[in-house]
Formats: structure tokens, sequence, C-alpha cells
């Protein structure tokens, strides 16, 4: 995971400024308050390039999302509350809410009635540092929302969800190994809820990004429920952990990225059978998709999925766009189709 720093926001809005003579002056929240902004979004009609799709996937569109405000930007994970609202999380210790705007065909076009709101610390605060808000993971229960953070790793649930801008924290999640294994930039980046009827129904799910044991594998966690404990994932090609979402039938899909100066950026879907996340199990799973950097896609980071009634599920994925001008903030969708 890139390190983030205040100073890349401010180095970005130089340039900005030089090129655009626009201001880049990252707009104050009052703790408590939301701030609503306009988000701007280009579609995309291709994805490009000579990606792999498993039989029954298909690329749907996306959008090219951009905002006149600064702080827009960095997302790390994206939680949809129902088919078109959505509830998300920025590195830089900040919550996006908003709603899909979608075409006359269903595709998404954009977004409306955005809002952002900084996380608060315990006495109500703004984090004065962003290593304390580094935010890359997020799952949603009822009014309550689960944030995973690394750099200093924890995860830790935050309400009323009803009044995010005034949503706490509680202290610190208890899990089964020691959080200083974990890498500094390589922690919590997926979340996840076991859906009911599989093996661990109702237990937060928990994996790192790139956090490996003497083996090489992943650290994870299930915690909750009566099958709590810790198990790994087993990586591959150098692709690393940035998001999952539960599949209707119980599965567990992965969101990986890869970047390297060789090889450029990388996205990948790989899909986890339920019966296998059980304590002390070493997972895999077979790959519904990858692409590199000729098709359209960037630092993926964020990934949800939404049921259809026809059985198929439409998968929502975003990109992390650093506050750099190298990189893009977008939204891609695809579609599932319903296993025979």
């Amino acid at each position: 995971m890139p390190e983030r720093s205040a100073r890349m926001l401010g180095g970005v809005c130089a340039l900005s400024v030089l090129v655009a003579l626009a201001s880049c002056t990252p707009a104050i929240i009052p703790p408590g308050e939301m701030l609503p902004i306009t988000v701007e979004g280009d579609v995309i009609t291709e994805l490009g390039g000579n990606p792999t799709l498993s039989p029954g996937l298909t690329f749907v569109g996306g959008v090219e999302l951009s905002s006149s405000e600064p702080l827009f930007g960095a997302f790390s994970s994206i939680r949809f509350r129902d088919a078109q609202s959505f509830l998300g999380v920025f590195d830089t210790g900040y919550w996006i809410e908003g709603r899909l705007q979608r075409n006359a065909e269903g595709r998404i076009s954009g977004l409306e009635a955005v809002r952002l709101a900084p996380l608060l610390d315990v006495s109500g605060r703004e984090s004065p540092s962003k290593f304390l808000v580094d935010a890359e993971s997020l799952a949603l229960d009822g009014d309550r929302a689960f944030v995973g953070f690394e750099q200093r790793h924890r995860v830790v649930t935050y309400a009323p969800l009803a009044d995010l801008g005034k949503a706490l924290p509680s202290d610190p999640l208890a899990f089964p190994f020691d959080l200083d294994i974990l890498h500094s930039n390589g922690g919590f980046e997926s979340l996840v809820i076991a859906p009911k009827g599989s093996p661990i129904e109702g237990a937060l799910v928990a994996i790192t990004e790139k956090s490996f044991d003497e083996n090489g594998n992943i650290y994870a966690a299930i915690l909750g429920g009566p099958r709590a404990g810790q198990f790994r994932v087993r990586p591959r090609d150098n692709f690393e952990i940035t998001d999952a979402a539960y599949l209707p039938d119980g599965d567990l899909l992965l969101l990986e990225r890869r970047f390297s100066i060789a090889t450029g950026v990388g996205m990948r879907l790989r899909r986890i059978e339920a019966v296998s996340i059980l304590p002390d199990a070493v997972v895999d799973g077979e790959i519904l998709f990858e692409a590199n950097y000729r098709s359209q896609i960037d630092n993926m980071e964020g990934l949800d999925v939404l049921p259809e009634p026809d059985g198929s599920v439409r998968l929502i994925v975003v990109s992390d766009d650093n506050h750099s001008i190298l990189q893009r903030t977008l939204m891609l969708e695809f579609r599932l189709a319903p296993q025979d």
C-alpha cells in the first residue's frame, strides 16, 4: 500500500494551481457535520485491453469520478445499504456516502447526494494525525460499521450510522494473533460479515493485505461465533488483497491488485468457497477475472456486490487515486450470472 501523507495532497494541489490556476484548498468539516459535494462522472463503456473473464462474468460499464473538492479521492472500501445508496471510507480519514445514478440502459452514469465527514475519535474530535485514521476496510451491521485501519492496526465499530457525522468509535476488537506482526502498510484491507447459511454465519471476517506468516500465507481472522479463530489465505502471483465481499451463495469474492514498475497495475477477482473458511484453514480459489494496465483499471481497492432479482449479481469496484494526478477514481461494474 503506498504511503499517505498531507504532503502528497499539498503537492498535488500546488501543481493543480500552477496548471489550472484553480484553488485546491481542502474544505474544513467541523466535527459532527457533513459536507455536501458535487462529483462529476465520465462514462466508461468499454473495458479495453485483453482481460480474462470467467464464463458468466461480463463488464457492464463504469465511470471516472472527479470533484472540485480536494478531499475527494483515496477510496479504500465501499458498502451498499440498498441498490443505490452506499457508504465508504477514504484512507485519508473520511466517510463518504452517496447514491448511484444510472442511465436509461441501467448503467452507472454518476453519483448524487454525495457527502463527506471526518472519522472522529472517542472524544468526538477529528484526529490531528492521518497515521491514526488510515481507514482501509468497512463492514456494515445495522446501525453500526466495522472499520479496519492500518499503520496503527485495529478494527473498531462506529455508531450511530443514522447520524454519520457524529458516529464515534468503540474500543478495538480483540484478535487471535498479535497485531504487531502485521506489515505497517499491509493491514486489514477486508472486513466482511458471513451471511446466513455460511459455516461461520454472522462472524466478522478480517483479511490482511500483505502480512505473511512463516509459510508465506496471509493472516486472516474469524471474529465471533463458535468457530472464531485465525486462518490464512494463500497468495498468488504477487497480487495483494484489497477488499472482499460475500456472494449470495456464501462464497467469498476477493479483490486483488498488483503493481510494479515492470508489470504496471493489475486487478484480479478470486472466488473462495464458503465451506473452506474455517479456523486453521489455508484457503485458495478460482480466478474469475484478471486485467492489466491495458484495460480501464487503476489502483482498485473497494468491492461490493448487489444481488439482482434474476439471481445474477452486480459487482461494484472502486479505485484509490492516492490524490495523485497520475491516477484516477474509477467505479466499475460487472455482472456475474447465476451458476447452473
